[in-house]
């Protein structure tokens, strides 16, 4: 599993729910598959003149930020947004021909609500779309798991290694320590956590990692 930086944005204080703004990383992760070859989770931001002023990026292009991984465009065989708003498929455009897993509930979002997505972003040309409805596993050890709430077609990578079992859980959360507070909420019985999480959880993950946040979850 390699981390892959894709840069930051400034999530205005309208969408923090603190009254400040935020600056936030944009990540994505490449996992290298025996037998499928890598597999790229997020592809980094797109945008528009609206977007940017908004958000005010700081992109690294996808081929820059998989070459500071080590990897190519080219060496991308399959990817997985975890969904589809613009800071987590920017980079989709340059992949055509792969496989780019997403799930049903999300494809109708980004097709029936103007203000989801970049429509572009998603449907360009060249654009080899796996839609799926509910939990696959795409290579041997490899699931995607629907981890819907922040989007309703949100889903979460596992992969199972030799060292154990780690996730990319995306957006579920905005960051690990959010994470934290629904696993333990759910111990303590208290509040409204995911339906999904002892999902997750059951497959008993050692590390979950996260699209806006540089720290990583593990067990206590």
């Amino acid at each position: 599993m390699r981390r892959i930086n894709y840069g930051y944005f400034v999530r205005p204080s309208d969408e923090t729910g603190t009254g400040m703004a935020r600056v936030e990383p944009t990540l994505g992760y490449l996992v290298e598959h025996p037998s499928a070859g890598l597999i790229l989770v997020d592809t980094g931001m797109g945008g528009n003149e609206e977007v940017d002023a908004w958000y005010r990026p700081k992109r690294i292009a996808l081929s820059a930020a998989l070459k500071t991984a080590g990897a190519e465009v080219s060496d991308v065989r399959a990817v997985m947004n975890c969904h589809l708003h613009f800071d987590h498929c920017g980079g989709n455009v340059e992949l055509t021909g792969r496989p780019v897993f997403a799930q049903r509930a999300e494809l109708a979002l980004a097709r029936a609500v103007e203000s989801h997505t970049l429509p572009e972003l998603v449907d360009h040309p060249g654009a080899r779309i796996e839609e799926l409805d509910g939990d696959a596993e795409i290579a041997p050890g490899v699931h995607i798991v629907p981890t819907p709430g922040h989007t309703a077609g949100h889903q979460s990578l596992v992969v199972r290694r030799g060292d154990g079992t780690v996730i990319v859980a995306g957006q579920s959360h905005d960051n690990a320590t959010l994470f934290t507070g629904d696993v333990l909420g759910r111990h303590a019985e208290v509040g409204a956590q995911p339906a999904w999480l002892d999902r997750l959880l059951a497959f008993d993950p050692k590390q979950i990692f996260f699209a806006h946040d540089n720290a990583v979850w593990t067990p206590s």
